[in-house]
């Protein structure tokens, strides 16, 4: 009899499950609405920035008059720093990451560790500086004299460091830092990623 009780409370808890899950969806549905009118509601009050933004971008590369537009269109979203990282054979990777979550409004800083070859970077590097949309924007650097990391002690964060200190010196007018590797990848569009961050 014991045993009979078990199993039916068994089944009487999975026909919960399914109202659980629907629970949580419905609660992560709404809360993706309400990020949603957010960023559609805010724009209007954020356009006194437009003035400072696209002065500080002059700064950074002031004969490129596509930037111009770009900051015109995008007045009031954060600016984005990328630090980009990948190792031996992992350069075709790091260009395949930098191609999806490039923006021409955002940052890049491409490292290759010191286990990659001299070729391999200078592969990338040459890759930086003649392709149309990089050389346009002048967004993207590639940094010359790589750091040894080693990826279960403290050499990356001094890595990671290291490169913010790079941007930071460089371009200091943006607003949230990002590092990725070369194995990873976007799953939602930078124009996403760039309202999201709008409404933080």
């Amino acid at each position: 009899m014991k045993r009979n009780h078990n199993s039916h409370n068994h089944h009487h808890h999975d026909s919960f499950r399914p109202r659980k899950w629907m629970m949580m969806i419905t609660v992560i549905v709404t809360i993706c609405i309400i990020l949603l009118l957010l960023t559609l509601t805010k724009p209007s009050s954020s356009s006194s920035s437009s003035s400072s933004s696209s002065s500080s971008s002059a700064t950074w590369s002031s004969s490129s008059s596509s930037l111009n537009l770009t900051e015109e269109v995008g007045v009031g979203l954060p600016r984005l720093a990328y630090m980009l990282t990948g190792t031996k054979g992992e350069g075709a990777q790091l260009k395949r990451v930098l191609q999806a979550v490039y923006h021409p409004r955002n940052f890049y800083l491409l490292h290759l560790d010191l286990e990659a070859s001299d070729e391999e970077r200078f592969e990338l590097a040459k890759y930086v500086k003649f392709e149309a949309v990089f050389a346009a924007f002048g967004n993207v650097m590639v940094v010359g004299k790589s750091d040894l990391v080693t990826y279960k002690g403290p050499t990356m964060v001094a890595s990671t460091l290291h490169g913010i200190a790079l941007l930071l010196k460089r371009i200091p007018q943006w607003d949230w830092f990002l590092n990725l590797s070369a194995s990873d990848y976007p799953l939602i569009s930078q124009d996403g990623v760039l309202s999201l961050f709008f409404v933080l």
